[in-house]
C-alpha cells in the first residue's frame, strides 16, 4: 500500500513469541529546493510519508507566504540526484519569471512530529496573513459527523495505526479530500496543496485534523483562508490566541456529540456570537 511498507516482526504474548508480517508507516526525508531569478536554494527539509509530494511543496509554500496561488509557480518537479534512491526525495519548485520573494532558509531537519516553527508571534504572522472573511454557517450536527467520516477514509491508518490525517470537508459535511502523513503538519500542507492544484475555493470549507492543534496548524488554515478548523484533540494556548486574532473558528475535542469551541463562534449555528 502506498505510504506504508511490510516488515517482519516478533510478537510476544506472555512467554510465547512468533514471527509474523506487519505493516508500518513509511517515513523518508523530503528536501524542497526553491528556484527563482536563476538561483536555487534548499528552503525546507522534513520527514514525511512519501506520496503527494508536489502538494506538500505547494501547500508549505503557501503556508509560508512564498506563493499565494498556483500561477506563482512555473514548474514543480523531482530532482534527479546522483543517487537514484534519492530521486523522489528532492522536489524543485520554480517560481514564475519576475517573482522574487524573501525566504528564511530552513537547512535544519524538521522531525515528522513537529513542523519548523519559524514564526513565533502574532506580529510576524500579520506581515502575510489576513483575517478570515468567510461568513459560512456550520450546523453542530454536521461537525459531530466528521470524525467518523475522516476515520473511515484513512486507508493507511487502518493498516498501520500510526499516521496522522487531515480532511477537507464542505460546509454540508461532504469529504472533499483527505491526506495522511507521518507528520501532522505535512498532512495539512498536502491538503492545501491539493486545493491549490484544483483549484478549490476554501471559503466554505472545514479542516479536520486527527492530532492536536498547535500554532503552525492554525497558521496554515489562516493562510489558506479556511474558516473552520476542528480537531479530535486539544488546541494549544497560542493556537487559540491566533484563532481569535485572525477570526478563525477553532474547535477542539470533537468527539461523539461533544466539542469545545474556542474562537469564531459566529460560524457555528445555534451558538451565541
Amino acid at each position: 500500500m502506498h505510504g506504508s511498507q511490510k516488515i517482519q516482526v516478533i510478537s510476544f504474548d506472555g512467554l510465547n513469541q512468533r514471527s509474523r508480517a506487519d505493516v508500518v508507516v513509511q517515513e523518508e526525508p523530503l528536501e524542497l529546493r526553491l528556484e527563482m531569478a536563476g538561483t536555487r536554494q534548499t528552503v525546507y527539509t522534513t520527514m514525511r510519508t512519501a506520496g503527494h509530494d508536489f502538494e506538500l511543496a505547494l501547500g508549505w509554500c503557501l503556508s509560508e507566504g512564498i506563493i499565494s496561488k498556483l500561477e506563482d509557480v512555473a514548474k514543480v518537479s523531482y530532482c534527479l540526484p546522483k543517487k537514484l534512491e534519492q530521486r523522489f526525495n528532492i522536489v524543485n519548485l520554480k517560481l514564475r519569471n519576475g517573482l522574487i520573494v524573501a525566504v528564511d532558509k530552513r537547512h535544519t531537519l524538521s522531525t515528522s512530529a513537529c513542523g519548523v516553527c519559524g514564526k513565533a508571534n502574532l506580529e510576524a504572522l500579520e506581515m502575510h496573513c489576513q483575517p478570515i472573511q468567510s461568513q459560512v454557517q456550520i450546523a453542530p450536527d454536521t461537525l459531530y459527523a466528521l470524525p467518523d467520516k475522516l476515520r473511515a477514509a484513512q486507508t493507511i491508518f487502518e493498516s498501520t495505526g500510526g499516521i496522522h490525517a487531515a480532511g477537507l470537508f464542505s460546509s454540508q459535511g461532504d469529504l472533499l479530500a483527505l491526506r495522511e502523513d507521518v507528520g501532522r503538519h505535512n498532512a495539512v500542507d498536502k491538503l492545501i496543496g491539493w486545493a491549490i492544484m484544483q483549484p478549490q475555493n476554501l471559503e466554505q470549507t472545514i479542516l479536520l485534523v486527527s492530532g492536536r492543534v498547535g500554532f503552525e496548524i492554525a497558521q496554515k488554515a489562516i493562510q489558506a483562508q479556511i474558516p473552520v478548523l476542528a480537531s479530535v484533540s486539544a488546541p494549544s494556548s497560542l493556537a487559540i490566541d491566533v484563532a481569535k486574532h485572525f477570526d478563525l473558528t477553532l474547535i477542539g475535542f470533537l468527539r461523539g456529540q461533544k466539542m469545545n469551541l474556542y474562537a469564531g463562534a459566529k460560524r457555528i449555528g445555534g451558538t451565541a456570537t
